[in-house]
């Protein structure tokens, strides 16, 4: 018998060209460059919010805010950071340690995932700059309203958890709160977006922003909200309660259940909680922009300009939130779920009915 033939070393074999240039690709880098100037973006926001919460608190009721730390008190969210960060890690002992951990992380990343998919501008070549243009978002999703509300409803798990785990009988109220408010409100939130689809007939937040261009008799916008007035309400409403905000922040209720389901929380762990209620509040306020707002659409500006247009709409509705906030009593419990499944519910399944009866007599 002969000796083997020699085998070629097929793996030594360069790879072609092409792969090593596909990595040095201008529109993959520009996307991934997207990327993480999106996560970052997120932070600041949070840290944004942070410090008008506490200066628009100031204002309604006749204070100064934040004034020592940097120039205005700018640098207040930033020292909230480091205080945080320099805490002490603490645990109950009788606490499931696995699931106290997770709860938190949860949230945070249930509240950055939901925004992946939220566009903020129209399809850019960055001035050139790019041999094709690119989406201004970081999935391309065609069902992203579907994938929102999939997100988002997950987050939950991460405040049941927590007072769960905790083994404390307010973190506990508190996550089962949550829960139940969650279940009332997120029925009136999903058929209030519903409305929205129904007219637009996509579940694409990209081409449901492009619907709403132009004007009807050359001066009123084509935004959603002046055919969906009361489903905006609804959303708007359904959102408060479903970012747990005042008056609908039962979970925390801090005068009865001393801070709800992140009592037996600190340090970085509590920070998580509130960097993804802040980020919620983005999202819901994202959503609602692009859903009846008409997106980055807008006059006086062209439209590589339109997120300045988005931006300015987003920082409204965020406003609206705190103002909300701090004008605006808690409400009673049995109040809440009163209002929820006997008033909201109703108007939500209303205003789609109506909005679907008109779809199909006007043939929209």
């Amino acid at each position: 018998m002969g000796p083997a033939a020699p085998t070629r070393p097929e793996a030594r074999r360069p790879k072609p060209e092409a792969d090593k240039n596909h990595l040095m690709d201008p529109v993959l880098i520009a996307q991934i460059a997207l990327v993480v100037v999106v996560f970052h973006a997120l932070l600041l926001s949070a840290a944004g919010m942070v410090y008008w919460e506490r200066k628009i608190a100031a204002w309604l009721q006749q204070r100064v805010g934040p004034i020592y730390t940097g120039p205005a008190g700018l640098l207040q969210p930033f020292a909230d950071v480091f205080k945080l960060f320099f805490k002490e890690e603490l645990r109950p002992l009788a606490a499931d340690k696995f699931l106290f951990y997770l709860a938190p992380v949860i949230s945070a990343a249930a509240a950055f995932s939901a925004f992946a998919v939220v566009p903020f501008g129209p399809p850019t070549d960055f001035w050139g700059l790019l041999p094709r243009e690119i989406p201004l978002y970081v999935a391309d999703v065609n069902v992203a309203v579907l994938v929102i509300f999939a997100i988002t409803s997950m987050g939950i798990y991460g405040i049941v958890l927590a007072g769960w785990s905790s083994n404390s009988k307010y973190s506990l109220l508190g996550g089962l709160r949550s829960s139940a408010q969650m279940i009332s409100y997120e029925l009136s939130y999903g058929l209030a977006l519903a409305g929205v689809l129904v007219i637009g007939n996509t579940l694409s937040l990209h081409d449901l922003v492009e619907q709403q261009g132009g004007y009807w008799f050359g001066v009123i916008p084509r935004w959603f909200i002046f055919l969906q007035p009361l489903g905006f309400v609804v959303y708007m409403i359904a959102g408060i309660a479903e970012t747990n905000r005042a008056p609908f922040d039962f979970p925390e209720a801090e005068q009865e259940l001393v801070a709800g389901y992140h009592t037996e929380y600190s340090s970085m762990s509590f920070a998580m909680f509130f960097l993804a209620e802040y980020i919620n509040m983005v999202t819901v306020s994202a959503v609602a922009t692009n859903l009846f707002l008409g997106g980055w659409k807008g006059p006086f500006l062209p439209e590589w300009l339109g997120f300045l247009w988005f931006l300015i709409k987003l920082g409204a509705l965020l406003f609206f939130y705190l103002w909300i906030r701090w004008t605006l009593p808690r409400y009673r419990y049995d109040q809440l779920m009163t209002f929820g499944w006997k008033v909201l519910l109703p108007l939500a399944v209303l205003n789609l009915l109506v909005t679907a009866a008109g779809v199909v007599y006007f043939g929209a």
